[in-house]
């Protein structure tokens, strides 16, 4: 059997989610800890990537495999915080076939931009909110919710120099939140660009602004056009907030356990 982890991290001191050389990530601390409590090495699958400096209220992972070492599905969320540092926390854990593949199993994500919209700042969000002093013009904004909604092609929202071809995706839910000081941006998607919801919350800025009308929103969409699209928000205002599963994806696995 695997286990299926959610937990949530901090991202400000890691390089992304994926492992890579002579960088902290969150995976490389995700599969030391499995290997401390499954005493064998340990393979971490998870559900997305994550860029440097992003943040995750929701995430889920897989550890790949495991010795023989027993240890109760109840114990593993505590036994792995235990090695891991205070950035990352592991706080359910279900078992499930070694047939599971999470990534066949994710429909859609829902990210979390957070802006912090004050003259000063606020130490307590450093590295966990965008700091905009300038006033957001909120209903600007929501104006560009419906352009955004529904299957487009997404070219104009992803980095320049990403080599993906199917660049059409589905937005399921775009909605702007504001009270007092803080502004939630939430994005719902059943894939994601690289780099795309920072571009679209960098083109909400500057339609605030009053940089980018709706036409030119409207052709950005059109066109596929990077340079009529808006800038591309900074990491730490970003969270991967909700992932979605397939409905059925944990009723077959309860199904093949009874």
């Amino acid at each position: 059997m695997k286990h299926l982890l959610t937990l949530s991290y901090l991202g400000t001191a890691y390089s992304g989610f994926q492992v890579q050389p002579n960088t902290k990530t969150v995976q490389a601390a995700l599969q030391f800890a499995a290997t401390k409590i499954f005493d064998t090495p340990c393979g971490i699958t998870g559900c997305s990537r994550t860029d440097s400096g992003v943040h995750a209220n929701e995430y889920l992972a897989v550890v790949e495999e495991h010795g023989k070492a027993s240890i109760p599905e109840s114990a593993v969320a505590r036994a792995m915080n235990t090695y891991l540092p205070k950035d990352i926390s592991v706080f359910r854990c279900i078992s499930v076939p070694d047939d599971f593949k999470i990534r066949h199993e994710v429909e859609g994500k829902e990210y979390l931009y957070l802006v912090w919209n004050h003259p000063c700042r606020n130490p307590f969000l450093s590295d966990r909110a965008l700091y905009y002093p300038r006033k957001l013009d909120i209903e600007a904004m929501r104006k560009a919710i419906p352009y955004f909604v529904g299957k487009h092609d997404f070219r104009a929202f992803m980095a320049s120099g990403s080599d993906i071809a199917d660049t059409v995706r589905t937005i399921t839910d775009l909605r702007i939140e504001a009270e007092a000081d803080t502004v939630k941006i939430y994005v719902s998607a059943d894939g994601f660009l690289y780099n795309m919801v920072r571009i679209i919350v960098g083109t909400l800025l500057e339609m605030s602004e009053g940089k980018i009308s709706a036409e030119r929103l409207e052709k950005a969409i059109e066109t596929g056009e990077r340079s009529l699209a808006g800038r591309t928000a900074p990491a730490e205002g970003l969270y991967l907030n909700r992932v979605f599963l397939n409905p059925h994806a944990l009723n077959r696995e309860e199904n093949s356990r009874a």
